[in-house]
């Protein structure tokens, strides 16, 4: 008798929408598929594990002596709310598209509510199922096929299809989604084939290393029962403020979104993969709320302090020595560690748009660096809590041994000032051009929040000539003027990969368009080339060597007065979390991870309320936090 897989349809009417939440009326469908017992093995049906190594498939098995804690604590509890303060909100809740490609929205929406068809292992790196169950890579290492797990299902009911992975694909290579970086890194590859229902494929039009881990790991899918209906622009405008069913283990509602205020993401009970010992112990907090407080660091600090939120990365040096020794820490119902990681450094400076007057001449890009006294501003506003960056991969492998430092030097910069024809000052004392009369001032735009760090700078030049007139405006509009072009320096940090990707920043082809990360107007022929070396170069210290030699070259044309590093995360939060032995993840490093890792835990939240209540002491924590560091000496 043969089988029939049936589906019931619900539809439900979210209410009204409201300016308060700034949220349109949406019908949504919820569809309850029964389990699909038509597809064969072959075609990626179930029993599929069974013929898979013998298809020329391979996975990532999952066991305790190898995997132990990393993909989360067996500990771990569900249940509890962990309430967030951020300094902006996002500019959309999209990630895919313009103004998306935020780190706010990349870990707290994108990789809590989506799923790729692959992850890496959290330590070793390699590739572990997620969407697919197993996958298959050539000879050639051009064609690639994944087995999609048949108990996929997106939020609303519908099973995630090879269609789905089609649809992602088509959507990042359309040009009105207004972020050519994805065409540049998705044009690489052919339409993928929907070989089944559950097996799909893709062939690479060249051989990039790179390839199966952009595909696999990187694009995480939406659906395509969403996107079957909607061109690039339509789903900018559709979701700008709302989101498409995820299958991952969170869910945003339309109606717990409101605008420029708060958005909360739900643990859903529902999630396809809740028992799956990759992420069975991930995920535990029943409801995660993200509230903005925009440009007032001081005031989402003393939120913290009150309750109000329950953890706070602490990023100002000052704030940390100064200000964290109080009754709540004294006493250990607030921990403070500085949790050290191998997360990559990233890089993060003074931006300079080299498109535009003044930085467009090197000289002046160059005296800026040498009046930048940095080591100075560690001295005396930062504790010498931080190292000099001068480079992409501060502190890695990939760092240009050869960078110059720029350490202070007055006169090199006036010397360069003065070739380019700045040796005269007017009657206020600004640098003014020998031959046009110009002034020698820029305009920064900065939050307010940034005023401490930015005015020591503006101090530094003032004193030799040179008028930087700060303006404050909010991040979101910063970013929404970079991303068009429209400035001339910017205070910006880019976060850091484990595997270097300078082609989305450094591509010569991406200096004159908007919206990408090539920010400065970098051009230059001789990266291209090492680019696209890069991309065919399957030895690892081959590939060091060309990342130093481009480190070398972006840093000789100098796009960035660059800033400080560090290579640990301060942490602070509120004695009622648990979480595993390392904290942080291994290269994430960040606070982030909490969101993933740690847990609720009850009786911690009963033993910090009758602490508080008897004004009782706990145990204090050791101030630096230093699993990894020690992991990576016994594991050389």
């Amino acid at each position: 008798m043969q089988k029939f897989t049936f589906s019931f349809i619900a539809v439900f009417f979210i209410g009204c929408g409201s300016e308060e939440t700034g949220i349109s009326n949406r019908t949504i469908s919820f569809v309850f598929h029964d389990v699909d017992t038509l597809t064969s093995p072959k075609q990626g049906g179930y029993g599929f594990e069974d013929i898979a190594e013998g298809l020329g498939f391979q996975t990532y098995v999952w066991s305790e002596e190898n995997d132990g804690t990393y993909f989360g604590d067996p500990r771990a509890k569900k249940g509890g709310q962990l309430d967030y303060i951020h300094s902006l909100f996002p500019r959309t809740m999209r990630y895919y598209g313009q103004n998306g490609s935020q780190s706010l929205n990349a870990r707290t929406i994108h990789e809590l509510c989506y799923e790729a068809l692959l992850e890496t292992h959290p330590v070793t790196l390699e590739f572990v199922p997620r969407l697919a169950t197993h996958w298959y890579i050539s000879n050639d290492k051009k064609t690639f096929r994944f087995r999609i797990n048949p108990d996929a299902r997106w939020w609303d009911g519908y099973p995630v299809t090879s269609d789905d992975v089609i649809a992602t694909w088509e959507l990042l290579m359309d040009e009105t989604i207004l972020a050519p970086s994805y065409q540049i890194t998705y044009s690489k590859f052919e339409r993928p084939v929907a070989e089944s229902k559950y097996i799909v494929s893709v062939k690479a039009k060249s051989i990039n290393w790179r390839n199966f881990l952009y595909f696999a790991t990187s694009m995480r899918l939406l659906p395509n029962h969403i996107l079957k209906d909607l061109d690039g622009t339509a789903f900018l405008d559709e979701y700008a403020f709302s989101v498409t069913p995820g299958t991952g283990p969170y869910i945003i509602r339309d109606e717990h979104i409101r605008n420029q205020e708060s958005y909360i993401v739900e643990r859903r009970d529902d999630y396809w993969a809740k028992d799956d010992p990759f992420v069975r112990y991930r995920y535990n907090f029943d409801r995660i709320k993200v509230s903005a407080i925009k440009d007032n660091d001081a005031l989402r600090y003393e939120k913290f302090k009150k309750g109000d939120q329950d953890i706070f990365r602490c990023y100002a040096s000052r704030l940390w020595v100064e200000e964290t020794d109080f009754e709540a820490t004294q006493k250990g119902w607030i921990k403070k560690q500085r949790v050290f990681s191998e997360k990559p450094a990233g890089t993060q400076g003074y931006f300079f748009n080299m498109r535009e007057w003044p930085f467009n001449d090197k000289n002046i890009r160059y005296a800026f660096c040498y009046l930048y006294n940095r080591e100075k501003m560690n001295r005396e506003m930062y504790y010498s809590e931080y190292s000099m960056m001068n480079s992409l991969y501060s502190g890695s492998a990939y760092e240009n041994p050869g960078n110059n430092p720029f350490k202070f030097n007055p006169e090199k910069a006036l010397e360069l000032l003065s070739a380019s024809g700045y040796s005269k000052r007017n009657d206020d004392g600004w640098l003014v051009h020998d031959k046009t009369g110009q002034v020698l001032s820029f305009e920064i735009p900065i939050q307010k929040g940034r005023e401490y760090m930015v005015t020591p700078v503006q101090q530094m030049l003032k004193e030799y000539g040179i008028d930087m007139q700060i303006k404050f405006i909010d991040y979101n509009t910063m970013i929404k003027n970079v991303n068009a072009r429209n400035f001339k320096i910017a205070s910006l940090a880019y976060s850091g990969l484990v595997y270097p990707n300078p082609e989305g920043t450094l591509r010569s082809s991406l200096a004159d368009k908007t919206d990408n990360n090539n920010v400065w107007g970098f051009k230059s022929a001789r990266v291209d080339e090492l680019l696209d070396e890069y991309d065919i170069c399957f030895d690892q210290k081959r590939r060091i060597d060309i990342i130093r030699e481009i480190d070398g070259i972006f840093h000789e044309t100098h796009p960035i007065a660059y800033s400080i590093a560090r290579n640990y995360a301060r942490i602070m939060w509120w004695d009622k979390f648990s979480f595993p032995d390392w904290m942080l993840t291994r290269y994430g490093g960040e606070h982030w991870d909490i969101f993933k890792y740690w847990w609720f835990d009850e009786t911690k939240n009963n033993t910090l309320n009758d602490a508080m209540e008897k004004n009782k002491n706990l145990n204090l924590k050791p101030i630096d936090m230093k699993y990894w560091p020690e992991f990576l000496s016994k594991n050389q």
